[in-house]
């Protein structure tokens, strides 16, 4: 018997193995996070091209150095811990909140770009900073036991 899980991996392998594997999972490596969110920002339509041109800028954002962490810095906008929603249906899942929001005017106003609210809200999820699995999904409850 197959698994019930969110709809949007649809029938391809490296989709399903991204969604069974790595999304939604709670991170805290900096070098991981940051990936994610260069990768959302891809996710975006941006060619290689303008991804190198930010490459600079991307340098430039200091987060670390003012934080400790990237980690620390990112997670401050979740308290600390990922946020559980109870999404029945995957077309009730918002492309944007108020803490996705927050967080992308935050990045701006340190030199980050392409870091939309939509960019943002789809790096916590990928993040683990929100759990957006459908509560039928399988790795609803399997990401809440990671922390």
């Amino acid at each position: 018997m197959k698994k019930k899980s969110c709809t949007w991996p649809g029938t391809d392998k490296l989709m399903q193995d991204y969604h069974d594997g790595e999304w939604g999972v709670p991170l805290h490596d900096d070098k991981k996070l940051f990936e994610f969110m260069v990768l959302d920002a891809f996710q975006a339509g941006l060619s290689w091209a303008i991804v190198l041109k930010k490459r600079e800028a991307f340098r430039k954002a200091a987060v670390q150095k003012e934080f400790g962490s990237f980690d620390k810095y990112i997670w401050q906008f979740t308290n600390y811990k990922p946020i559980v929603n109870k999404w029945q249906i995957m077309g009730t899942i918002p492309a944007k909140t108020e803490v996705s929001d927050e967080m992308s005017k935050d990045l701006k106003k340190r030199g980050f770009s392409f870091v939309g609210s939509t960019i943002c809200y789809s790096f916590m999820q990928a993040a683990g900073m929100i759990n957006d699995h459908i509560v039928e999904c399988f790795r609803y409850k399997e990401v809440q036991k990671i922390n």
